[in-house]
């Protein structure tokens, strides 16, 4: 990661602590996705706390452990502004990140809020400066006890960065329509505040999103989520002939339901293209049919379902306890799915626009549940009215268990400690 030039936002965010007679105490980057903000504000963050500080404390922070390792950690390691004066030594076991040079030495802890219990990873610490990375996937428990690590410290400053949510985010209300209460300068970016993003680049990243994500990602909006999840599909996009193909590898996801629908979609990886399909999907309705299936009925649907092929691993919604149970009973691999939901939809939706997924026009279905799939426009924050959403679910299980797995690649160094 190295600037060789930086735009007028990004200048601003270099420059506003170390002004004479500063009257902001922390700042809030919001915005578009590749809009250049996460990259400067990690050299803004330590650039400052090495030239005021030594021998001291500060906090990394992101939604989890490793998200701030592939996030932050690993850009700052190649950050020549900051490697070209300082020695930068990450200890991965004890998540601590210690820079030294020009004579001084600061350490730099990271933390995850993946909930509301981590608000109390962070408690106890005193720190002079905190940063705080995807601050609106945070609970708010965790952000609010992240800040009053701070509050003890003469001259310390926080820095947050995050793509918008709902307008009922409590992060917008208490802090972006706040900011001047609190002393916060708010710097609001887009794609063309990044040098580095060509008219090429900001459209190959327009294509990859859809619907409230693409008016939160790309025109960087605080807006409510409503109206059809995944429009492009309910108009056919990615939707295609169901032919014979030579799929490698095959996973099962299932969305499991006595009462509610279950859903069960085989997974067929084509090497020719690098895409996974739907290959075909299982669905019994018990409303719809009249009578319920038993756990062990539903696993004879699943042997005749995946007769013949070696699948590598079944995703089942996480709830279904006893049916995991039969499954592992079996000598099925099972792996319970990862299920938030906004997060999960968030990643599905990517993957069907850049057509990493595809699904097969014999999932009458899932097709059918992409038309109906749509926002609870009268909740308080982001969810899906939960009707029309079972194939939806198993898709979304898939997505953020299988396929949303970034790797991350981290230098480290023996620890000066």
């Amino acid at each position: 990661m190295t600037f060789e030039k930086i735009s007028i936002k990004q200048k601003r965010v270099l420059t506003w602590c170390h002004q004479k007679n500063n009257p902001y105490s922390a700042i809030i980057c919001d915005g578009a996705v590749r809009s250049g903000k996460t990259s400067i504000m990690i050299v803004s963050f330590i650039l400052w706390a090495m030239r005021y500080y030594n021998d001291t404390d500060f906090a990394i922070c992101g939604k989890t452990v490793r998200s701030t390792e592939r996030n932050i950690i690993t850009p700052l390691q190649s950050a020549t502004d900051i490697t070209e004066y300082y020695n930068v030594t990450y200890t991965r076991s004890i998540n601590v990140v210690t820079i030294s040079g020009q004579g001084k030495v600061n350490r730099f802890y990271v933390f995850g809020g993946r909930d509301e219990s981590s608000a109390a990873l962070i408690q106890g610490i005193t720190l002079s400066g905190i940063l705080l990375d995807e601050v609106v996937l945070m609970p708010r428990s965790f952000v609010e006890q992240a800040v009053a690590r701070t509050l003890s410290v003469k001259g310390s400053k926080i820095w947050f960065n995050c793509n918008p949510g709902s307008p009922n985010h409590w992060f917008f209300e208490e802090w972006i329509k706040k900011a001047e209460e609190k002393k916060a300068l708010h710097l609001h970016f887009l794609m063309n505040d990044n040098p580095i993003m060509t008219e090429e680049a900001i459209e190959r990243a327009e294509s990859l999103y859809q619907g409230v994500f693409y008016d939160r990602f790309i025109k960087g909006l605080w807006v409510q989520a409503e109206g059809l999840i995944y429009p492009a599909q309910a108009q056919g996009k990615n939707i295609v002939p169901t032919i014979d193909r030579k799929y490698t590898t095959f996973y099962v996801s299932i969305d499991y339901g006595t009462v509610n629908p279950f859903s069960m979609g085989l997974w067929g990886y084509c090497e020719a293209d690098k895409t996974w399909y739907r290959v075909k999907e299982y669905y019994f309705n018990s409303r719809k049919e009249g009578f319920q299936k038993t756990d062990n009925e539903y696993l004879n649907e699943y042997f005749k379902f995946t007769r013949n092929l070696k699948i590598k691993a079944v995703v089942v919604d996480p709830s279904a306890a006893s049916f995991i149970t039969l499954l592992k009973r079996n000598h099925i691999y099972v792996i319970p799915a990862q299920n938030s939901v906004v997060e999960g939809i968030r990643v599905t939706a990517n993957l069907l626009s850049k057509g990493q997924i595809k699904i097969n026009d014999c999932c009458r279905d899932c097709i059918s549940e992409f038309s109906l799939y749509h926002w609870d426009e009268k909740a308080a924050e982001d969810r899906p009215a939960k009707e029309h959403d079972h194939a939806m679910d198993d898709i979304r299980y898939f997505a953020l268990t299988i396929l949303d797995k970034p790797v991350v690649t981290i230098k480290t160094k023996p620890s000066v400690f």
